[in-house]
């Protein structure tokens, strides 16, 4: 399991302590303890990395799939979100060395800054264990977290991935209605219909944008059920 005992038993070795102690150096600490380091290179290496391994993991995984869609999915795979999820997944945020500033205002909870980390860390084990123990791990904890990457495009933007399908078919748009609101004026609660054809699919939310992306995302798994060969 890729976690930070593997992480550290990766590095123990060689500079791989030196790389970690930097890979968890965040700048405001660096600057408060007047360190010549921090893990903004490591960072930088991080994200070529990151980005190499999972292009040939996609380009391997789907086989039939465009350049398009390929890209669509490692950029997925990489945004900010993405990458502090699996930050968060390590616990990798209860290491970081954070400046006190920082620090009072949550700092190592920030999303840019666990994704920061995280690619920091992925630069210390590809210089230090080499890359086919970083690709291995990388994938590992990839792969748990968005065992399909496909989904995760659904997951960041159904409203549009349903466009797109509905476009592709049909060349025509879905269309949404707010069917029931319930709740108190202050905290609302919106039931809303989505319509392609003659499939219908209902989601809720807090607000009519919310509930719409909950029921475009029901109508979508609705359509893969049915048969209907998803994008």
């Amino acid at each position: 399991m890729f976690d930070l005992e593997k992480i550290s038993s990766c590095l123990s070795g060689g500079d791989g302590p030196r790389l970690l102690q930097e890979a968890f150096t965040h700048r405001s600490y660096a600057v408060e303890h007047g360190l010549a380091y921090d893990n903004q290179r490591l960072e930088f290496l991080g994200d070529a990395v990151i980005e190499t391994i999972l292009s040939e993991h996609l380009f391997k995984l789907y086989p039939e799939s465009p350049e398009g869609l390929l890209t669509q999915m490692r950029s997925a795979l990489v945004c900010e979100s993405a990458l502090a999820r699996l930050a968060r997944r390590l616990d990798l945020g209860s290491k970081l060395r954070i400046g006190n500033g920082e620090a009072e205002i949550g700092g190592s909870r920030r999303e840019s800054t666990l994704a920061d980390l995280f690619e920091a860390v992925i630069g210390a084990l590809f210089l230090g264990a080499g890359f086919d123990v970083c690709r291995d791990l990388l994938l590992e904890v990839f792969s748990l977290e968005f065992p399909c990457p496909r989904k995760l495009l659904l997951e960041l933007n159904p409203k549009g991935k349903l466009q797109e399908l509905s476009q592709h078919y049909w060349n025509r748009t879905p269309s949404y209605r707010v069917f029931q609101q319930t709740g108190p004026q202050h905290a609302p609660e919106y039931i809303v219909e989505a319509v392609l054809r003659n499939w219908t699919a209902y989601g809720c939310g807090r607000n009519r944008k919310n509930a719409e992306s909950d029921a475009a995302r029901n109508l979508y798994e609705h359509l893969e059920k049915s048969g209907i060969k998803t994008l």
